[in-house]
């Protein structure tokens, strides 16, 4: 018969029962039945729960908790019970010192997101290039260039104030002097200097992150590409403009969104460098909530300041989101 020619020693009795059995047959569907029936260690909902759980205990219980606190007039320093309203957000509506911080944030953000994806693109293409040529050392230049990013944000503010030192005593006033100027740059103490220095400092931090998002992308792009540009005569602008930006547009959007994200909620790096001075002069939006909260013990208006924070990032992550799918149904 050709079922001895079908059935092997491998197959279960329940394929067997398959086989012999016609469809629509009592006893057809068991076999189904007992796949579908699997035990509790292969259900998915054994690993979904645990995380589902973490994650209302650590994001969305304390996010739910800001909002509401969002809307109350709370203080570290009142005994008397708080009361609900709007009144927080009005404050910082109102509020001169909040349009200062909101200011001082969109200006650092600008900068530092312009500079770090202009900086990590370039040293992404420099280390393709020099593999491409089959230069040495590039693994290295990976790592140490990836090294700074690692490196914790407040060590960061710590190391960069060390070379701000505003005497000869900092590396960076001690170089000035050695090629002629006066070396007592006040970088930390003026308002404007103050800023370009935390710009600075968070530009080398993260500039390593989309130097590595951007190398991957470039990695994606066939070599074939580029060498029918050389046969067609494109110069190396033509062909970073013409092939290589527009085939990492996807890579380099992701990049744009992280890089806004993570430079709009920077407070570590801030609050290590400069505190927030000289004055306000480089108080962040996150570093003004932790302002609010912890030194002004204002918890409803720091709380109204982190929603509005919460408010930005979401609105970045739509806009991402859109752009992601107008790119897939062009595609």
């Amino acid at each position: 018969m050709t079922t001895d020619k079908t059935v092997t020693p491998q197959r279960t009795a329940d394929d067997l029962q398959a086989l012999i059995t016609p469809p629509g047959t009592p006893g057809s569907g068991r076999s189904a039945d007992r796949q579908q029936r699997r035990p509790l260690r292969e259900s998915p909902w054994l690993w979904v729960v645990p995380l589902a759980a973490v994650l209302l205990l650590v994001l969305a219980y304390p996010l739910v908790e800001i909002i509401r606190l969002s809307f109350t007039d709370s203080s570290l320093v009142s005994g008397e019970a708080y009361t609900y309203g709007t009144g927080a957000f009005r404050s910082i509506a109102k509020g001169d010192d909040f349009r200062h911080t909101l200011s001082i944030t969109f200006l650092f953000v600008l900068f530092s997101t312009v500079f770090q994806l202009l900086f990590g693109l370039g040293a992404a293409l420099l280390i393709n290039a020099a593999e491409r040529r089959g230069l040495r050392g590039t693994v290295l230049t990976r790592t140490v260039v990836l090294a700074a990013w690692a490196v914790p944000g407040v060590i960061i503010g710590v190391i960069w104030s060390l070379m701000y030192q505003e005497n000869t005593s900092g590396i960076i006033n001690y170089s000035l002097s050695l090629v002629g100027f006066s070396g007592n740059v006040p970088f930390l103490s003026d308002p404007t200097w103050a800023l370009v220095s935390v710009v600075v400092a968070n530009v080398w931090r993260g500039t390593a992150l989309t130097m590595i998002l951007c190398y991957a992308g470039l990695k994606t792009i066939p070599e074939e590409v580029y060498e029918a540009s050389r046969i067609d005569g494109a110069s190396s602008v033509q062909t970073l403009f013409r092939i290589t930006i527009p085939s990492m547009r996807p890579i380099l959007l992701t990049n744009l969104i992280l890089v806004i994200v993570e430079t709009f909620n920077t407070f570590d790096m801030v609050l290590s460098l400069t505190g927030g001075g000289p004055g306000t002069a480089t108080e962040v939006l996150a570093l003004g909530v932790y302002d609010q909260i912890f030194r002004q013990l204002d918890v409803g208006r720091g709380a109204a300041m982190a929603v509005v924070l919460v408010v930005i990032n979401l609105v970045m992550i739509g806009v991402y989101l859109k752009m992601i799918s107008r790119a897939e149904k062009r595609a």
